[in-house]
């Protein structure tokens, strides 16, 4: 195993027992709201901060970009190496107890996606990926499904919470797959969405308005996996583009043939 995912795997179980020793006492979490329907919780800042004191510790001069904290003063500093991270990825689940989180963590090299770890702490499962090397849960090689027609798939999405002014277009979205695909499905953890098209749970997935913390991890795990992983008009520059679209290399394409004419330019 690569020494960098260790580390990023010893992070990721860091991060988590602090969300699973508070998931036993939920009325004791203090929640905030940062935006409308966006919250974050003393638990994420914690796991966060714990997450990032092993990165760090490790690796001192790399540079961050999490979630809660956000970007490290060294982050354009011309830095070859940038650690991705969301601490709790579904915190709104988290904090009704409902059980589908993870604690998602990538690391960047000169661009590109080389390590990934996704932890869902509630079911002890744990997804990793090292760019050429395979995506792996609990250490047994995982691979998307041989599903090839979007009529027999199951996809994940995302639905807006937060900003709802791209609810309408959402809807029509939400139209379009249903008649085509076998069903939908909005867990409300893209980075754990994203390690089950990886796994073969799900077939395909798509959401709008993600941000890196959000799909760096799970898209190395997808494409590790014999996946693709792209925008919503197939181009691979879907980190910080918000609209991602994955799948198994036909229910992709198929995908994006339906959801092209809802891609970020198309609708300017």
């Amino acid at each position: 195993m690569h020494p960098m995912l260790n580390t990023a795997i010893k992070a990721a179980r860091r991060g988590a027992t602090l969300i699973n020793r508070a998931s036993f006492d939920l009325d004791r979490v203090s929640v905030t709201e940062k935006h409308f329907n966006d919250f974050v919780t003393e638990v994420d800042q914690a796991a966060e901060t714990a997450i990032i004191e092993v990165l760090k510790t490790a690796y001192p001069d790399h540079a961050i970009l999490a979630e809660e904290s956000g970007a490290s003063a060294n982050l354009h500093d011309e830095n070859d190496y940038v650690w991705i991270i969301d601490p709790l990825d579904g915190t709104t689940n988290f904090i009704h107890g409902f059980p589908q989180y993870c604690v998602s963590i990538a690391l960047q090299h000169r661009g590109i996606i080389t390590q990934a770890v996704v932890y869902d702490p509630t079911r002890n499962e744990l997804f990793t990926a090292s760019k050429g090397a395979g995506a792996f849960l609990n250490e047994k090689r995982i691979r998307v499904t041989r599903c090839d027609k979007i009529a027999d798939a199951l996809i994940g999405t995302g639905f807006p919470s937060r900003d709802l002014s791209g609810l309408d277009q959402y809807m029509e979205m939400f139209k379009v797959m249903t008649g085509k695909c076998q069903g939908l499905r909005r867990p409300g953890s893209a980075a754990l969405d994203l390690a089950y098209v990886a796994m073969g749970r799900l077939d395909g997935f798509f959401e709008k308005g993600l941000a890196p913390w959000d799909v760096a991890a799970g898209s190395l795990l997808i494409t590790e996996a014999g996946g693709i992983v792209g925008t919503f008009s197939g181009e691979s520059d879907y980190l910080y583009k918000g609209d991602v679209l994955a799948g198994t290399p036909k229910v992709f394409g198929q995908m994006v043939n339906l959801l092209q004419p809802f891609a970020a330019s198309a609708t300017k």
